[in-house]
């Protein structure tokens, strides 16, 4: 009905020309004008559209019957800006060419800046023409860049920047983004905050930084809420759902979509905006007022001779086309409105399949990887204790090529296994450190000693320069301080030929309890190419495999950068081609001599008993039993072996021991449940599970049934030996 009466009005007004805007008769001063442009804009900030509309119509037809084209032009682009807000983008669009017209005429160039920075706007943002709308935004800019005003620099170097990551064009939007890292606290200050947040989260996206993208949405997310900026909050939402979807993170990449439909949908059914549509329309009668008062001055006479009855079917004709072409549009909009609803139910509905499909592939992955890892422990756990036996047993053999081969290959082939799994832990957030008692110096001549097969075979020599002020005894997660050094060291052995690898610890600094220690593995072999240093962390890749064959799977690097975010530590690379290599990274560990004696205290345990101690071995796997056995009895124990839960059972009724080793993995019954049978008979005789498992997988379940402690396959003696005294000493 709104637009009925808009057309009747404007019929009444061409066939009625002495009908004018009492406003224009009687023109204020211009002082008047610019306070009511002033106004219009303040109430377009305040979302206020219905009142700035009526303020800028107003001062409209206040410039042009005063003829004051600078006024003019700024009432036009204020007109523009508030049909932008309602997403009237042509209307916008047409207001802000008939500001430019008045601008030039006015030779107001800051005015006419304005107007470009807003056509940019639309142009890339609703209009999706990017080209043209970073060609106006970059007229504003050479503009604001003249006359050096740092504000509004900032500002249209924004929403250039937002053009161009909108289309992917990252290369030619990173120059302007750090711009406003650089200059937006200064210049800029906290109403661009949101988007620019959302600019780093994409760019970093891009680049494959997954957590410093998170950390710059969510930093967004935190200031939108605070500040309740609820349309830069919407936009994020809108980008961060994209981000999300494209690293297959499914579900909270629709909880996003579903933010971002809320606050769009908020946004859309403002009162403010519906009532500012009526106004805005209102002004549209005044611009065909002021064209058909042009034309009413030339046909006055002929128009004065229709009668009455013409007029009035012309307006009934007009009226009911206008009518009809509403029902159309009517029907149209609902017809779109439907295709839409039920395109956003199909995507919701692939969204959710496809976390279902995400999850059970991440369950079968998992599954998988401990079932193959378990399988290739139990025959390694064989070939290492059958060749330390044939050491053991034949001494002349202690020099024997094929001999050290197969057990360098046996604990090669066990580092690739613990690689795997250790991804795997680091996927499922698995990892948490442990306090243990070590010391620097022995745990890095462990290390040096563990490695010195690889030194050899290159020609290499491995010197150590420890700083005198550190500790001698530290308390930290020793395991993963060694996987590190471990890691960083046979890299550094491997890719140098007849050279030196130094490995440095220097004392840093001191914070309470913790002392900061920053390492160093430097070697002078092949280096690393400037554009391969990156990469090197990535999981899988290898670089520098010319001519040369290196062993390593390519996880090991990147097994090092995420153990070192487990110490919130990172790690530093300098290296040049031909020259050789520096690692560099500080770990804090903490010194408390109080702490570290009751540890000690706790940890002594006597071992007198040792000749006395009988140990029960079950486990299904004959040449594991025999390896088992011959490590047992190498201790000076005694031993006996069975093959099933059932065998143990019925031997644990007449016969007693000081220890049990349980294989969990055993057919008919497994070690879970032969040991749930034996507390149930009230023998509680200490039981180690004995498994090819991952520790982690198997430590719930095995205190829930009774067991003591979890040794892994394949283990070293004293690893044992150690496990069984303290069990003992603990009784």
């Amino acid at each position: 009905m709104l637009k009925i009466y808009i057309a009747i009005n404007i019929l009444i007004s061409f066939f009625n020309p002495d009908v004018n805007d009492d406003t224009i008769n009687k023109i204020p001063p211009k002082k008047e004008i610019v306070k009511l442009t002033k106004e219009a804009i303040d109430l377009l900030h305040e979302s206020n559209f219905e009142k700035s509309f009526a303020a800028s119509r107003l001062a409209l037809n206040y410039s042009i019957a005063s003829k004051n084209d600078n006024l003019a032009a700024k009432s036009y682009n204020i007109i523009g800006a508030n049909y932008e807000k309602m997403s009237e983008y042509d209307l916008a669009i047409l207001n802000y060419n008939k500001g430019i017209v008045y601008a030039e005429k006015a030779k107001n160039d800051t005015i006419k800046n304005y107007i470009y920075n807003n056509l940019g706007n639309i142009y890339w943002f609703n209009k999706k023409d990017t080209e043209k709308g970073i060609s106006f935004l970059k007229d504003a800019l050479h503009f604001v860049e003249t006359n050096k005003d740092s504000t509004k620099i900032v500002l249209i170097k924004l929403n250039i920047t937002w053009a161009y990551f909108a289309v992917g064009s990252y290369s030619q939007g990173i120059d302007h983004l750090k711009f406003l890292n650089k200059y937006n606290n200064k210049f800029g200050g906290d109403s661009n905050a949101v988007i620019i947040n959302m600019l780093n989260g994409m760019y970093a996206g891009s680049l494959g930084k997954k957590s410093e993208s998170k950390a710059f949405f969510e930093k967004g997310i935190e200031i939108g809420k605070r500040t309740d900026n609820i349309e830069d909050l919407s936009y994020l939402y809108q980008q961060y759902s994209k981000y999300l979807y494209s690293k297959n993170d499914y579900k909270n990449a629709y909880q996003y979509l579903v933010l971002y439909s809320t606050l769009t949908k908020q946004l859309e059914d403002s009162e403010n905006l519906k009532r500012a549509k009526s106004v805005g329309i209102n002004f549209e009668v005044d611009e065909y007022k002021r064209k058909i008062d042009s034309i009413t001055a030339l046909n006055f006479l002929q128009l004065e001779s229709l009668k009455k009855s013409k007029i009035i079917v012309l307006l009934f004709v007009i009226v009911l086309v206008i009518l009809l072409l509403q029902m159309f549009t009517l029907y149209k909009n609902f017809l779109f409105k439907k295709k839409s609803n039920q395109d956003l139910m199909e995507s919701n509905a692939e969204l959710v399949e496809a976390k279902e499909m995400a999850d059970e592939s991440s369950r079968l992955k998992t599954q998988f990887v401990s079932t193959i890892t378990h399988e290739l422990r139990t025959p390694l756990y064989g070939i290492v204790g059958i060749t330390n036996m044939l050491l053991d047993e034949h001494k002349e053999l202690e020099n024997s090529t094929h001999l050290n081969s197969l057990k360098f290959s046996a604990r090669y082939l066990l580092s690739l296994i613990n690689d795997v799994l250790q991804i795997n832990k680091f996927e499922e957030n698995k990892i948490v450190l442990e306090d243990s008692i070590f010391n620097i110096a022995d745990e890095i001549d462990l290390i040096i000693n563990s490695l010195l097969f690889i030194a050899k075979n290159n020609n290499n020599k491995v010197t150590t320069e420890l700083d005198p002020e550190i500790p001698e005894l530290l308390l930290g997660d020793k395991l993963r301080f060694s996987q590190i050094l471990i890691n960083l060291l046979s890299n550094a052995l491997k890719f140098t030929r007849n050279g030196t690898v130094v490995i440095s610890a220097k004392m840093v600094r001191i914070e309470g309890q913790t002392y900061f220690i920053e390492f160093q593995i430097k070697d002078n072999g092949i280096g690393i190419a400037q554009e391969d240093q990156i990469k090197i962390f990535d999981k899988f890749t290898q670089v520098g495999r010319k001519n040369l064959d290196y062993q390593g799977t390519g996880l090991g690097l990147s097994i090092v950068k995420k153990l070192l975010e487990l110490f919130d530590s990172t790690i530093v690379i300098e290296s040049e081609l031909g020259v050789g290599t520096t690692f560099a990274f500080t770990i804090g560990f903490d010194y408390d001599k109080e702490k570290i004696e009751n540890i000690i205290n706790d940890a002594e345990f006597d071992s007198s008993k040792g000749n006395a101690l009988s140990v029960l071995v079950v486990d299904d796997n004959a040449i594991n039993r025999m390896v088992t056995k011959k490590i047992i009895e190498k201790l000076n124990y005694k031993c006996v072996v069975l093959e099933s839960g059932k065998e143990a059972i019925e031997l644990l009724t007449t016969d007693k021991f000081d220890v049990i080793l349980m294989d969990i993995n055993m057919p008919e019954m497994n070690g879970f449940e032969t040991t749930k049978i034996i507390r149930s008979m009230g023998i509680m005789t200490p039981i180690i599970a004995l498994t090819a498992f991952s520790k982690d997988e198997v430590v719930e379940e095995s205190k829930l049934v009774g067991m003591n402690d979890i040794i892994v396959k394949p283990f070293e003696s004293p690893e044992l030996y150690k496990m069984i005294n303290i069990i003992i000493a603990n009784e």
